[in-house]
């Protein structure tokens, strides 16, 4: 199963949790007792937020492909392959360092380009530090979308 089919799979099943959730919230509202009502509305309260992160997380998925997608067209996608890996598949870390420093000084030579932002956000997540990773390309995405080129 590839990793778009496992996101939607996930989100399906997270929404009927926050369906059952939701009806469960409801029904304790509909009964009139104030400690159901109470307890039935701060339960209401978690399908919301879950629907709402949910989507977003989609979003945000769909955005970094279509960023992807896009400088595949364009023969720009950064390529790692060159970089050694252990035996679990991951980039060793001193090279991921290093290809960390070489992105994070191409950014600044062009902090605008949202493709220097794609390739920092990839060359966080090789170094491990993926909350970095994905502020970076939600800048780049942000980028992209004011790209009059676009």
């Amino acid at each position: 199963m590839n990793a778009r089919t496992s996101a939607f799979v996930v989100a399906i099943v997270l929404l009927v949790y926050l369906v059952l959730m939701g009806d469960r919230a409801v029904t304790m509202i509909v009964s009139g007792q104030p400690v159901f009502i109470a307890l039935g509305l701060a339960i209401m309260v978690l399908p919301v937020l879950g629907a709402v992160l949910v989507v977003d997380q989609l979003r945000f998925g769909a955005n970094t492909e279509r960023l992807a997608r896009r400088l595949y067209d364009e023969d720009a996608l950064p390529d790692v392959s060159h970089l050694p890996r252990r035996p679990s598949g991951r980039v060793e870390r001193a090279a991921a360092d290093e290809w960390f420093d070489e992105k994070q000084a191409e950014l600044e030579a062009a902090p605008q380009d949202w493709r220097r932002w794609f390739a920092l956000a990839q060359a966080y997540d090789l170094a491990g530090d993926r909350n970095r990773g994905r502020k970076a390309m939600r800048r780049a995405i942000e980028l992209e979308r004011e790209d009059p080129a676009r």
